[in-house]
């Protein structure tokens, strides 16, 4: 029997990352229409009032403003091949949870620490997701070498960065989202978050 007639379809695989993917898009979009005032409101974090409610948004906003296309394109990229791994080894509930901690952690830490630093972009939830994969195949009282290098690696090149090249790159964001990304997969690993 033939198979010439089956239809191809399209499937959304990974909500998710799709999701958050097409929020990135949109936002860049408005960020262009605006004059980039949509993302100073919405989609960046910086010292502001703790009366506004608009600091609250900007803690999980941020991280679907980007600076350029560049920026957009760098980040999504990434997120497009490492993100619907993990959405189906963890579920789209813990990648949601994930991005959200992510998000919250680093916006509330540059709030603090860094009044006049503008931050902005899905930076912090790549490394994340980076250190995350590296910890999927975790066993009880076993610690992936893999994840070892990637962290050897990523933090190095994060800390070199920050003391040696001076850009506009928030090189604690990396680290930060890192952090957050190798907790977060411990204990998912560990079976403690359940999987959706």
């Amino acid at each position: 029997m033939s198979n010439s007639g089956k239809k191809i379809r399209l499937s959304f695989n990974s909500p998710v990352i799709l999701g958050f993917t097409i929020i990135c898009f949109i936002v860049l979009i408005l960020d262009k229409l605006t004059g980039s005032a949509s993302t100073r409101t919405f989609f960046s974090v910086y010292r502001s009032s703790l009366a506004s409610p608009f600091t609250y948004i900007r803690f999980f906003g941020h991280v679907f403003g980007h600076a350029s296309w560049d920026h957009f394109f760098g980040n999504i990229m990434m997120l497009l091949v490492v993100g619907p791994l993990l959405e189906e080894k963890y579920g789209s509930a813990n990648i949601l949870f994930v991005i959200l901690a992510t998000a919250l952690v680093t916006g509330v830490i540059n709030f603090i620490f860094f009044p006049h630093v503008q931050l902005l972009g899905a930076s912090g939830v790549v490394f994340a997701f980076i250190l995350l994969a590296s910890l999927t195949s975790i066993e009880e009282g076993k610690i992936p070498l893999t994840f070892i290098l990637v962290a050897l690696i990523y933090i190095g090149q994060q800390v070199y960065d920050g003391i040696f090249i001076r850009d506009n790159v928030s090189n604690l964001t990396h680290i930060l989202g890192g952090i957050v990304g190798s907790g977060l997969g411990y204990v998912m690993n560990k079976n403690k978050m359940n999987r959706y």
